[in-house]
């Protein structure tokens, strides 16, 4: 059985539907119970959801004992709670930029802790949901872009730490792909304006299911890495060059970027309806 957490929508939900639909029961943790209580029945009689916040330590902890109970076995962990934040890092909130690090690293790291003790008993598989933004950073994405560089490098050190016990861990990128986070970021001007201006074919968005279609294929087979999009491995292997090629191209095509942003009224929430969950029940 499988675990996905952030399965309320969007990536999480449908990872967690392509799973039920190859026999695989599954169970959905994510902070939305309305949506992951729709989530969970697309997935069959056996899904099950949990209203959970991946950076409360005990709440994991418990989810993660009621599922050994329920289920006699976790397989599969899939790391997928993410939140987004955009905008200089002179004028962000420091409570919306270190919930990001809270919620996509963190929240990583103490989903890891909650459910090794499964995966060492069914010798499983963990599958840290990562991004093009631990490739290729981007300008006005800082937040998002370090936690998802941090997601990765987590991924890296436990593949290594628990190949002994037997558990693979495996990494997922995807580049911009329609979801309610995607959506939710496009709504500001500039953060629409920087992402059309990047390099193609970083500047586009990706239709979800085909995404999802790949990252599951890899997911059944335990890949250590698993693509969105199939010009990706290209990129992880230049990655070294990508870091002054982006510089340059910013320098050039993003000039007054930050001045848009502030004339736009310089909005430093957390985006998606996703977001606006996560905000609403943990941000006064």
């Amino acid at each position: 059985m499988a675990v996905v957490t952030g399965a309320a929508r969007g990536l999480g939900a449908l990872l967690a539907r392509k799973l039920a639909d190859r026999g695989m029961k599954v169970a959905l943790l994510g902070l939305e119970p309305e949506e992951l209580a729709k989530a969970a029945a697309a997935c069959g009689p056996d899904a099950r959801h949990w209203e959970v916040d991946v950076t409360d330590d005990a709440a994991l902890a418990q989810a993660a004992s009621d599922i050994r109970a329920a289920y006699g076995r976790v397989d599969i962990v899939i790391a997928n709670a993410g939140i987004a934040t955009g905008g200089p890092v002179e004028y962000s909130d420091p409570r919306t930029f270190n919930r990001v690090i809270e919620v996509n690293l963190l929240g990583s790291v103490a989903t890891a802790r909650a459910f090794l003790p499964a995966l060492r008993e069914s010798r499983g598989y963990f599958f840290q949901v990562a991004s093009l933004a631990a490739l290729c950073p981007a300008p006005m994405m800082a937040a998002y872009c370090a936690s998802k560089s941090g997601v990765e490098a987590f991924a890296h050190s436990l593949r290594a730490e628990v190949a002994h016990h037997g558990v693979r861990v495996g990494v997922g990128y995807l580049s911009w792909t329609d979801t309610d986070m995607v959506r939710g970021a496009d709504q500001d001007a500039a953060l629409a304006e920087m992402r059309a201006k990047l390099p193609f074919p970083s500047n586009r968005t990706y239709p979800l299911e085909p995404t999802v279609d790949r990252l599951v294929a890899g997911i059944v087979r335990r890949h250590a890495h698993v693509y969105g999009q199939p010009w990706l491995p290209f990129l992880q292997a230049v990655r070294g060059f990508v870091p002054a090629v982006l510089t340059r191209h910013a320098r050039r095509r993003l000039a007054g970027a930050e001045d848009r942003w502030l004339a736009a009224g310089g909005s430093t929430r957390l985006v998606g309806a996703g977001g606006a969950a996560n905000e609403t029940r943990d941000l006064p």
